[in-house]
């Protein structure tokens, strides 16, 4: 157990079960709640949710998280970039067919949750066997080349205001050091939107830069999160099933990124981090949130902190959850202009498709092999090209097809890989995305 001193001193590590002083504790949890900010409130703005039941639940869902895996994995849950391809063809336009979006939540949720208990009781060899990197690389890619297109029509609102969103994130990615650089997402938007405010043909209630302030001087301070219910559709399993892919992908990742920070071994709590994941995703989807994931904002603060304290988490997770009692805090973050979300959904999407790449390269994939050639380069032309299957209520979209085709071809034709590609364990996986974020982002 580490003693309690000046959190600054690298050589000092708080685990799970050390305690900090309370002031300690409640400054730490709101540095957690800014890291995760950004990316989480991005999600809801683009797909039409309520910011406040976004903010609710994520805390709502870090709880449950900590509580299935008894405290042992320090992560904040937040918002998943992973649904925004899914939600967006289920509306038919953002915030459009709400509870269709809620429905395939659940769904996605409760096959998650399935999954933690089959890994729970197999053991990791079963992500081995289903997604090695070659696999988890390409529904990566898939999902930021998929929604490419969502966010050029966000950002042809206003070329400007958008150009200045996304060269701040990348600039403040970038450029900035320390605690500073692990927020670009909220960077970006502030900018964004303060350059929004002062641009004169932003005044104009046409515009895409537009920002219109009249919701957030009616809205009330003090209010309850608004809940609704979900609508099930067989459209909701054939459009959100390949979700916990990207999800088991990105919590292996991290959860093996915060064993090598705090140099203790938690593979033996995947599964159980899986379930919490899980379940709080489908508590989120039954009452109007987001899909949730873990956060590697937040895992970049405890790199930053060397805190891995679980009151620090539950402190943050509390805020968020009061937050979420703030109309007029979601007022205002609903009156980010369209070209500034445009801006950042740039940035974003590009880096998921990015970040797909950046698994391949971590974990040695040979593309000289055949296989691991054909498992990316089909399914990447599925989701560029937009493809749609429709049966009746039954549909497979492009984002759909990409990790249907992924997961199918490197099952064909596995017999070609050769053995250090298809040894590749979830260890080589660790750097698979944030946003998707997703995600974040």
């Amino acid at each position: 157990m580490a003693t309690i001193g000046v959190a600054a001193e690298r050589d000092v590590v708080y685990y799970p079960e050390d305690r900090l002083p309370w002031v300690q504790t409640v400054l730490l949890g709101i540095q957690h709640v800014m890291a995760m900010f950004g990316a989480t409130v991005l999600v809801p703005l683009i797909l039409g949710f309520n910011v406040n039941t976004v903010l609710f639940f994520s805390g709502v869902a870090t709880l449950v998280f900590i509580g299935v895996t008894g405290g042992k994995i320090p992560s904040y849950l937040g918002s998943s970039f992973s649904f925004i391809g899914s939600v967006l063809a289920i509306q038919g336009g953002a915030g459009h067919n709400q509870p269709l979006a809620y429905a395939g939540i659940v769904i996605a949720g409760a096959l998650y949750f399935l999954a933690g208990v089959a890994v729970h009781a197999l053991g990791a060899r079963v992500i081995r066997f289903f997604m090695p990197p070659i696999v988890t690389g390409t529904v990566v890619a898939v999902i930021g080349l998929a929604l490419a297109n969502a966010a050029w029509g966000s950002y042809a609102k206003d070329l400007f205001t958008a150009t200045v969103t996304t060269l701040a994130a990348a600039l403040a990615s970038v450029y900035l050091r320390g605690f500073a650089r692990l927020l670009p997402v909220l960077i970006g938007v502030i900018v964004g939107y303060l350059v929004a405010l002062v641009t004169p043909h932003c005044a104009a209630a046409a515009a895409g830069c537009h920002v219109n302030l009249a919701p957030v001087a009616a809205a009330p301070w003090i209010g309850h999160p608004q809940f609704s219910t979900p609508q099930f559709s067989l459209r909701a399993v054939s459009l959100f099933w390949f979700i916990p892919i990207v999800l088991i992908a990105e919590n292996t990742g991290h959860i093996y990124a915060i064993s090598g920070l705090m140099k203790r071994d938690l593979t033996g709590f995947l599964g159980r981090a899986f379930m919490g994941d899980g379940i709080g995703t489908m508590l989120s989807g039954l009452f109007g949130g987001t899909g949730e994931t873990t956060y590697a904002e937040n895992i970049g603060v405890m790199g930053i902190t060397r805190v891995f304290s679980i009151p620090v988490y539950v402190l943050a997770a509390v805020v968020a959850i009061l937050l979420g009692f703030i109309p007029k805090f979601g007022a205002l973050v609903n009156s980010v202009p369209t070209s500034v979300l445009g801006g950042i959904e740039l940035y974003l999407f590009g880096l998921i498709a990015a970040i797909g790449g950046k698994i391949w390269v971590d974990a040695g994939v040979d593309f000289s092999n055949r296989t691991n050639l054909a498992t990316a380069a089909i399914p990447l032309i599925l989701a560029a090209s937009g493809a749609d299957i429709k049966a009746g209520a039954f549909e497979i979209n492009n984002l759909g097809l990409g990790a249907l085709g992924a997961i199918f071809l490197y099952q064909v034709l596995r017999p070609g890989v050769v053995p250090s590609a298809a040894g590749a364990g979830p260890e080589e996986a660790a750097g698979a995305p944030a946003r998707g974020r997703g995600a974040t982002p």
